[in-house]
């Protein structure tokens, strides 16, 4: 059994930058699929970055040039780097993993609790 714990989020004037995190345990991340969603009040989760096994990475048009999701197999943790932040970034960020690719697509079996961040 995964788990996901995420960590880095909190309020940031817009332009301005954060590190998300997720630190996984029971499974090493080598082995995963990951993934980072956000999820807006009123609005629907939406798949923000993706990272293979391989190390290719997909991210959302929204994000695409100012967000960078990697991962550190060693310290079995992944991130997420956003930068040039926009009030419109505001959200609950989650990390995801699975066996199997899913992309920027929802069915992941494994979830974190999440992390909030607020850009104003």
């Amino acid at each position: 059994h995964v788990q996901l714990v995420e960590s880095g989020g909190g309020s940031v004037q817009a332009g301005g930058s954060l590190r998300l995190s997720c630190a996984a345990s029971g499974s090493a991340i080598s082995n995963l699929y990951m993934a980072w969603f956000r999820q807006a009040p009123g609005k629907e989760r939406e798949g923000v970055a993706y990272i293979a096994i391989n190390g290719g990475t997909d991210y959302t048009y929204a994000v695409a040039g100012r967000f960078t999701i990697s991962k550190d197999n060693a310290k079995n943790t992944l991130y997420l780097q956003m930068d040039s932040l926009k009030p419109e970034d505001s959200a609950m960020y989650y990390c995801a993993a699975d066996q199997w690719a899913f992309g920027l697509g929802n069915a992941y079996r494994y979830w974190g609790q999440g992390t909030q961040v607020t850009v104003s």
